[in-house]
């Protein structure tokens, strides 16, 4: 599936966002997957300098220190995660607004009580504020 039809993620790191997501709670959990050539390669679980139930922030330093990595790497961001704790798995208008990586997807889960246990994984394209979702595939 390409980045033009959709995300496709390994169940192992899909599963592991929502454990991150579930353990968070009440607030936000966040991350990236990192790979190459638009495939998937590892999930790096980022820390929360919001604190918020309602907002995600990636503390300074680690985002500088993770485009360093990622840069020395040769590899790129394919996705930039987080949880909403009471709304569903829709981007905010805060979310919109910050999204600053055209060439991501951006990825939401829900971990709210009307759905527990189940979650809801969705990802989006927010290309200059515009939100497309996209189709989901969990592979091995």
């Amino acid at each position: 599936m390409s980045a033009a039809t959709g995300l496709q993620v390994p169940q192992a790191m899909a599963d592991a966002i929502l454990a991150q997501a579930r353990a968070e709670y009440p607030n936000e959990a966040c991350g990236v997957i990192i790979g190459r050539n638009g495939v998937a390669e590892r999930l790096k679980p980022m820390f929360n300098a919001a604190a918020s139930p309602t907002f995600y922030e990636f503390d300074p330093k680690d985002l500088l220190a993770l485009y360093r990595e990622v840069d020395d790497n040769d590899e790129e961001i394919i996705v930039i995660y987080h949880s909403h704790t009471e709304t569903e798995a829709y981007p905010s208008r805060t979310d919109i607004s910050y999204a600053g990586e055209p060439g991501a997807h951006y990825v939401l889960v829900s971990t709210r009580e009307e759905i527990a246990p189940a979650t809801e994984f969705r990802s989006y394209r927010i290309i200059d504020g515009v939100v497309t979702e996209e189709p989901v595939e969990f592979i091995l």
